[in-house]
């Protein structure tokens, strides 16, 4: 067999074995174990495996991880999240829908402290969810906005998925953080015109609360005031050069573990669930990135990724019709696959055919475009049915909601979403406009 052939092969046994629920790290090492011993031998993998985990996992740019993941779990236990709600509602609570949308904002501004979408979406369901019941929000509404809300944790800066494509493609992690901005506000935003139009046809769907006082109103502001510090220091000073990713990831942990110690009460039970959190997900997304370096050694033997890359760069097709076939598999994936280990898989199949095409833009520019593009679809996986996960916490916070009710619930975000990104398609300086301007 050809080494295309090979990989396409150990592909597709390898999206099995994640279909029927084999942990991905494993899914990782046994695919990329096998096809690289069918390929190279037994002693040329395990030559390989003898040094490439240890300098995979050394590497100085991965101690990013475990510091934004500390600082997600720092940011949960903080009890930042019922002020940012409450300043979110006492603006927007008075509106029919105002609730909901509300939840869309705190949820927002709570992934620019956390960086974790099904965190984001927990954690902001326990807040907003009883408002919700007592205000007789349809079941539907409720779930579906919490569900979309919560995928705002990995698109609003920090992101530990958008660090891992940073690693992966060799871009700077300020930069995509910065592009990332404008697409997650249009998120937000897009999300509230979505309840705002459901609303309009359903009014029964979301009720309008009661309408706080302006003083009300100013004295919620002071809830957001940490949450802008945080934020304005941690990515005012990466990308202003005071600090690299790194060191600005202990900052916003630092800072953040500071707050859950003096406002959420926080002490040294709190503490070690935190730590003993953080290196559980750490642990866990090291092994898939082991998994992923295996694998993807065994398709740089095989040539595919660059025979891939050289055959559809000679094959004709417009450079968007290529990117829309790319979209809509990662759409597909979404399905059976969550975000990390899609961006692990296919970036180094996929980043090589993207840089071979022209879209008018420069190398750094083109690949921080498509990262964010990535992203945002990565993300619609996460509310698309059958298998959202994001979905999936929701609904277990809310049993009383049907399943079926939920996944019908997010579909008027799904739409939203699919119009952002034909938007950031056909526009990309929305997205690389930003860098343009700062320089």
């Amino acid at each position: 067999m050809s080494g295309m052939a090979i990989s396409l092969t150990m592909f597709g046994v390898l999206i099995g074995l994640l279909m029927i629920g084999v942990n991905v790290g494993l899914s990782l090492l046994l695919v990329g174990g096998i096809g690289y011993i069918w390929v190279s031998g037994l002693e040329p993998m395990l030559n390989y495996m003898n040094s490439a985990p240890y300098f995979q996992t050394a590497a100085y740019s991965l101690s990013v991880i475990p510091l934004f993941v500390l600082m997600g779990s720092f940011a949960t236990a903080s009890g930042l999240s019922t002020g940012i709600f409450n300043a979110a509602a006492a603006w927007l609570g008075h509106r029919r829908g105002g609730v909901a949308m509300a939840a869309i904002g705190a949820c927002a501004a709570f992934g620019s402290i956390c960086g974790s979408s099904l965190a984001t979406a927990a954690t902001m369901a326990h807040v907003s969810l009883p408002e919700m019941k007592r205000l007789k929000y349809s079941g539907r509404l409720a779930t579906g906005s919490l569900a979309a809300g919560g995928t705002l944790g990995i698109l609003i800066p920090p992101s530990v998925v958008l660090v891992i494509y940073a690693i992966l493609t060799e871009q700077s992690i300020g930069k995509l953080f910065i592009a990332a901005m404008v697409p997650g506000v249009l998120a937000a935003l897009g999300y509230m015109i979505a309840i705002a139009i459901l609303v309009r046809f359903d009014p029964e769907a979301g009720p309008a609360g009661p309408k706080a006082t302006f003083a009300q109103k100013t004295k919620t502001l002071l809830e957001l005031m940490p949450v802008i510090i945080v934020f304005v220091v941690m990515m005012g000073g990466m990308y202003g050069g005071f600090f690299t990713p790194t060191e600005g990831a202990a900052v916003g942990a630092a800072a953040t573990g500071v707050i859950a110690y003096v406002r959420g009460g926080m002490r040294m039970k709190g503490l070690i669930e935190c730590l003993l959190g953080t290196a559980k997900i750490t642990g866990m997304i090291f092994l898939i990135l082991i998994g992923a370096d295996l694998f993807n050694a065994f398709l740089a033997i095989t040539q595919m990724p660059t025979q891939a890359a050289t055959a559809i760069a000679n094959s004709g097709y417009a450079p968007m019709t290529v990117l829309a076939l790319i979209l809509l598999m990662y759409l597909a994936l979404g399905c059976v696959m969550d975000s990390m280990s899609m961006i692990l898989i296919t970036i180094p199949v996929l980043f090589p055919i993207v840089m071979k095409l022209d879209f008018g833009l420069t190398p750094e520019y083109t690949a921080i475009w498509f990262g964010i593009l990535v992203l945002i679809t990565v993300e619609v996986g996460l509310i698309t049915p059958p298998f959202g996960l994001n979905v999936f916490v929701i609904n277990s916070l809310a049993p009383e909601v049907p399943m079926s009710e939920s996944f019908r619930g997010v579909m008027p975000f799904l739409l939203s979403d699919f119009v952002r990104v034909l938007i950031l398609i056909a526009f990309p300086l929305i997205t690389v406009g930003v860098l343009q301007i700062l320089g």
